[in-house]
């Protein structure tokens, strides 16, 4: 393909909108989001379901355990990731620095509000300087504070959307259609984990590969907690007779 005289500079500048409006280094970020495996978010009455699909290139050698999509931020908050891990580690790690300085000054947790418009603040920084490109990656942030429960989606361009329930990363269409249609206010944890459980295999090539997800809860009183490979596998077992049932 032939480029026009010009292009390139739209192209690889990240201070420069094309003719159009746009800045492509933001949405070339937003492809290496697409192209990260698939993460998803329900709101239950209580607390909130992270899930992630954590496959890895070679499972036969690799540790399953090594590969981290969620993050505990704080007692409160967790994040799931998609797209680039080393930009989200930087993110993950600006997120905590952030929540522990909040809870030094003011002696009280940070609102999950404030953090994600400080993390939102930062990844928009580097949208608007030359020398720098964008965080190749999208963050899911859930948690509780005194305003009740919480869910946010961010992208590289620093933009902020609360959710009832969500999904990022590779293939989320069919995740959110499913959210869509089956998400009702005011569900239990149980039923938060199954359906962002059902949603996440909605991205998956093979629906029964369900072995290699992470989940993680964050509930008022009980605060962050990771779910081991047992309590995974009651879950997906408890999802199995379902689909099955689905497709008679």
């Amino acid at each position: 393909m032939e480029m026009q005289p010009g292009q390139m500079a739209y192209d690889r500048a990240i201070t420069v909108f094309s003719p159009d409006g746009r800045l492509f280094q933001v949405e070339y970020a937003r492809e290496s989001v697409r192209r990260g495996t698939a993460t998803a978010g329900v709101v239950a009455k209580d607390g909130v379901v992270l899930v992630a699909d954590r496959r890895i290139a070679n499972p036969k050698l690799a540790e399953a355990s090594s590969v981290e999509k969620i993050h505990q931020i704080d007692e409160h908050i967790g994040a799931a990731t998609a797209g680039l891990v080393a930009d989200a580690r930087v993110l993950v790690d600006y997120a905590r620095l952030a929540s522990q300085i909040n809870r030094v000054t003011y002696a009280e947790p940070i609102s999950l509000e404030v953090l994600v418009r400080r993390i939102c603040d930062y990844k928009q920084q580097y949208t608007q300087y030359g020398g720098v490109r964008p965080f190749g990656t999208a963050l899911l942030i859930g948690g509780y504070d005194d305003t009740g429960v919480h869910l946010f989606e961010t992208d590289p361009s620093g933009s902020l959307t609360s959710f009832k329930a969500s999904s990022i990363g590779g293939n989320r269409t069919p995740v959110m259609e499913l959210f869509e249609q089956k998400y009702t206010s005011g569900m239990d944890m149980d039923s938060a984990v199954l359906l962002a459980l059902e949603g996440l295999q909605q991205s998956m090539e093979d629906p029964s590969n369900l072995g290699s997800v992470e989940i993680c809860t964050i509930q008022k009183e009980k605060g962050f907690t990771r779910l081991n490979s047992e309590q995974i596998q009651k879950y997906v077992t408890r999802l199995a007779p379902k689909e099955k049932g689905s497709k008679s």
